[in-house]
């Protein structure tokens, strides 16, 4: 519940950032991801800001948002001194209005509501638009597509019945209006806003290309067999795919070119090609997937809710084989156990992260093996290692192969053993026997 003792409220509009329903006129130019990322980067600095003005104030700084529930928006922005109120129902006009009602209502004497899609909003401006209202009784931050980016009143009217939004007089109508009501208006400088692809072309420059939202990063050695359907599940507009070449014999290479996938190529070893892969990748997000694993459907989806959690700095997807049998499904499970209560998934869960924490801890460490469980220990130590609830399908081919009892008790001596201190290289011989070049 608001105090009445808090007479400045400073309230941010926005979303909960959703693939392919945010940002939806710029899905064409950014992808669905892109949108929301793009959505929840300006929302986060749009906070950061006004957190910043409502301490200069003293102002109850007040998170509107539309989706979402307090937990998740918690998780995502933070907790105090951030309060959360849903939006209420009907068109902007009405939603701002009730918003900024209820603000008066428990005893606020000024009240300023901010969008989120604002790059060049500053502290300053924030507290230009509360000081105007000691003056005047309205304060607009136009927009220069003829909108409105910021609003603030001294005293509760509504201003915003019988707008037609997005249109080019938005503004202009305001004025018109509180003019009609008797009312003063104080203009801050104009800003762009990030709606059109028009505004990221004024923003970023007519060339720019926007990079995407995730780079895929598949190291290979003779997969041809598995490519195909590989890539098929990865397949994604917010997504590129990069294939890092360990030296293959097979068409793996050409297969891989053909499907879309990007080519990078060098001396074998999976850590080293992960790395290469990834010093090309850029998305703004890494996934680190075996050539035999096949992703969820939305994959994008859950990778960008599970690292929407500001705490999370290495997610994975839950283990499955497509091998069809009781001792692989309770294998299946045990994995999914060992994943999230000890917090170490393995690589062929399709482990995935931000670009900048990945640069940050210098990549996959130079092991000839478990190079995943090294990674993760380290993200572990740096934040959250989350499990998204869908599950990322790996071939059986290694314990049909071996068997699923002896295959479980091979990698159980290697996890053990890493954990332990054993130098990976005294492991590796236990993995790689029998030879790998044995694949169906």
């Amino acid at each position: 519940m608001l105090s009445s003792a808090d007479p400045a409220h400073l309230i941010v509009f926005g979303r909960y950032p959703r693939v392919g329903m945010t940002k939806t006129r710029l899905i064409p130019a950014l992808g669905p991801a892109g949108a929301a990322a793009l959505q929840q980067r300006l929302a986060e600095k749009t906070v950061a800001t006004a957190r910043q003005a409502a301490m200069r104030i003293g102002a109850r700084l007040v998170f509107c948002h539309d989706g979402g529930n307090a937990q998740q928006l918690c998780r995502w922005l933070g907790g105090r001194p951030i309060r959360y109120l849903a939006q209420a129902a009907g068109d902007l006009g009405r939603r701002m209005h009730l918003a900024m009602q209820r603000a008066f209502d428990v005893g606020a004497r000024r009240v300023v509501l901010v969008g989120t899609d604002i790059p060049g909003l500053t502290a300053e401006m924030l507290a230009e638009a509360f000081s105007a209202l000691h003056e005047k009784d309205l304060v607009f931050g136009p927009s220069i597509d003829g909108g409105y980016w910021l609003v603030g009143m001294a005293k509760p009217a509504n201003i915003f019945a019988g707008i037609v939004w997005s249109q080019p007089d938005v503004l202009e109508k305001s004025l018109a209006v509180a003019r009609k009501k008797g009312m003063t208006s104080h203009l801050l400088a104009p800003l762009n806003d990030l709606d059109t692809p028009d505004d990221l072309a004024r923003e970023w420059g007519s060339d720019h290309v926007p990079p995407p939202y995730l780079s895929v990063i598949i190291p290979a050695i003779d997969e041809a067999q598995q490519m195909p359907r590989t890539l098929a599940a990865a397949a994604s507009p917010d997504a590129e795919i990069i294939v890092s070449d360990g030296g293959s014999t097979d068409r793996t290479v050409q297969i891989a070119s053909a499907l879309g996938a990007r080519i990078v190529a060098g001396r074998p070893g999976r850590a080293g090609q992960q790395n290469r892969g990834a010093a090309a990748a850029r998305g703004e997000v890494l996934l680190f997937l075996h050539a035999d694993t096949r992703l969820p459907r939305n994959y994008v989806d859950h990778v960008f809710e599970t690292l929407l959690d500001r705490r999370t700095r290495l997610g994975a997807f839950r283990f499955a084989t497509d091998l069809q049998m009781p001792a692989m499904r309770w294998i299946a499970f045990f994995t999914n156990l060992r994943a999230g209560w000890l917090n170490l998934p393995y690589g062929d869960q399709g482990l995935f992260l931000r670009q900048r924490d990945f640069a940050a801890i210098g990549g996959f460490a130079d092991v000839p093996i478990a190079e995943d469980l090294f990674l993760v220990r380290r993200m572990a130590r740096q934040g959250r290692i989350a499990m998204a609830p869908a599950a990322a399908v790996t071939s059986g081919r290694r314990w049909r192969r071996l068997g699923p009892m002896r295959t479980t008790m091979i990698n159980t001596i290697l996890a053990v053993g890493i954990l332990a201190g054993v130098a990976p290289g005294r492991l590796a011989t236990l993995y790689r026997l029998p030879d790998q070049k044995a694949k169906p």
